[in-house]
């Protein structure tokens, strides 16, 4: 059981998952946004122009057996999509595009590279890899552990 614990643990530790989890949290916020957007703004504006209160009112053939076609609810479906897109496109995509061009040019600085290892570290990376060599010689018992070498 605490295998499958510690196997749990490393894949949600993993840089994608979370950037996936970031991902949805951040999306979910910029949904709430335009969705605001059209709602309060947008959605009046047609209603001014058709008489309605939304393109979903706005053409409805029918009822026929009481079945009803929504020409107007099919357009404010398409338009809510355009108008995400047209969102997302200018808030997301072109300003991180100048970004990436003006790092092209060097205007814009990139990120700092991590800074390299000091003495300490570097020498203890040596000895940790000395010590997993001398204990993959074989005379370890199950621990792993070689003990005192007699010479």
């Amino acid at each position: 059981m605490r295998d499958v614990l510690t196997g749990f643990k490393t894949f949600l530790m993993r840089g994608n998952v979370l950037d996936l989890a970031v991902a949805v949290v951040i999306g979910t916020a910029f949904t709430a946004v335009v969705k605001a957007l059209v709602t309060f703004i947008i959605t009046p504006v047609v209603g001014m122009i058709f008489g309605k209160a939304s393109l979903a009112k706005v053409w409805d053939i029918g009822p026929y057996n009481n079945a009803t076609i929504s020409v107007g609810g099919f357009l404010d479906a398409v338009l809510q999509f355009l108008f995400v897109a047209t969102a997302v496109y200018f808030f997301i995509v072109l300003p991180v595009k100048a970004i990436n061009e003006r790092r092209a040019k060097g205007i814009e600085p990139v990120d700092p590279l991590p800074e390299p290892p000091t003495q300490d570290i570097l020498l203890l990376t040596e000895i940790r890899d000395l010590l997993a060599q001398r204990n993959a010689g074989g005379t370890g018992g199950a621990t792993g552990h070689a003990g005192p070498t007699i010479p």
